[in-house]
């Protein structure tokens, strides 16, 4: 293949690299839609739990399908003792990603995937216990309790809060972390997303594609920039030292978290629905100075680099408002994201073919083999 008929493009961007029917992202005329529905009607007036059934089943779920739903995630929350005590193993330094990563791995060798023609069995399991898992593995180490994870809590973002503080969070809490977990919920073919395409690809088997998943959210490139823009943000004091701070590191070139996307071009769809919810939490809360701190830190990147707030950048304030501790941030994602990379993974079993790429060879020409007696 000549060199002229290869399309090249740092990180894949532009390139179609498959058909899927769950999610558009950046296409002109329709924005962020989850299988047709607009993610500002989503976030609107839909629950999580009914996004994961659209995701997952395709279509939104009626009235008694959702109550049943929540229903078996309700039941699905306790995890084997023995993934308890491999929890209780693990240091408490662990990065919580980490925790997760190994959690879903273990889930896997404990209640294995018996049927590729049944994945909804694992991935309701898998949506059901990450919070469990994540949290029993957080107390026993941050303050040596062993937690039940049997809650009366009827929504995955009430069951989160309960297993956090041992309470029902506020209302507000509750639904403003619900809307959060929608807007997560799907986007595409994103890295973490390909990665477990990729892996399913293979014939692999449903735990190994999202173990792999994980791995590639992990990385500060894709899933840890609330926690980066939750430390940008404490940064400062006020306003402005804002204005003089970020324009520091923009002529120092560093890298600013939370800003810019690789699909959107002059916004995030996604970003005012959270600003709108950082701005209510924020009223009254001791640290409210950070809502316009932030704000202006936005106002700062569109007037030096017309760069726009992506989801990353107000979620972090929202978890900061809702007391959730800032290392959990980037595992909240993973919670709410299994919905999206289950359903692409179903996806891609209906219709599979080994996802191969090929590269560009730019390595040396050839060369004739010298014997090592006379290197």
């Amino acid at each position: 293949m000549g060199e002229s008929t290869i399309k090249k493009t740092g990180g894949l961007a532009d390139v179609v690299a498959g058909d899927s029917a769950i999610c558009t992202c950046g296409i002109a005329g329709k924005g962020l839609q989850y299988r047709g529905y607009e993610i500002h009607d989503l976030a609107k007036e839909a629950v999580f739990e009914e996004v994961a059934w659209l995701l997952l089943r395709e279509e939104l779920p009626r009235r008694q399908e959702l109550e049943q739903y929540r229903q078996r995630l309700r039941a699905l929350r306790e995890i084997p003792a023995g993934l308890k005590t491999a929890l209780e193993l693990i240091p408490g330094e662990t990065q919580p990603m980490d925790v997760l990563r190994t959690g879903c791995s273990l889930l896997g060798n404990f209640e294995p995937e018996f049927s590729a023609a049944d994945p909804l069995r694992t991935a309701d399991r898998l949506l059901a216990s990450f919070s469990s898992m994540l949290l029993y593995w957080y107390h026993f180490h941050h303050s040596g309790k062993r937690i039940s994870l049997v809650t009366d809590e009827k929504t995955l973002a009430g069951n989160f809060f309960y297993l956090l503080n041992g309470k029902k969070p506020s209302p507000d809490h509750e639904h403003c972390l619900d809307v959060s977990l929608i807007l997560y919920a799907e986007h595409e073919f994103n890295a973490s997303t390909f990665t477990a395409r990729t892996i399913t690809s293979t014939r692999s088997d449903f735990y190994s594609a999202v173990t792999g998943a994980i791995g590639a959210l992990r990385g500060p490139l894709h899933g840890g920039a609330n926690e980066a823009a939750m430390a940008l943000i404490q940064q400062y004091s006020d306003t402005e030292e804002v204005e003089k701070g970020i324009r520091e590191k923009l002529a120092n070139k560093e890298l600013i978290m939370g800003f810019g996307h690789r699909v959107y071009t002059i916004s995030d769809p996604r970003s005012d629905i959270i600003k709108g919810w950082a701005k209510k939490i924020s009223v009254g809360h001791q640290n409210q100075h950070f809502y316009p701190i932030a704000e202006r830190i936005e106002k700062v990147m569109w007037a030096e680099k017309k760069i726009f707030p992506n989801l990353d950048f107000y979620s972090a304030l929202v978890y900061h408002y809702c007391g959730i501790p800032t290392e959990l941030f980037t595992p909240l994602f993973v919670i709410s994201r299994i919905s999206g990379w289950a359903a692409h993974i179903i996806e891609q079993r209906k219709n599979n073919k080994l996802i191969r790429p090929t590269s560009h060879y730019i390595g040396p020409e050839p060369r004739k083999y010298i014997p090592l007696a006379a290197r």
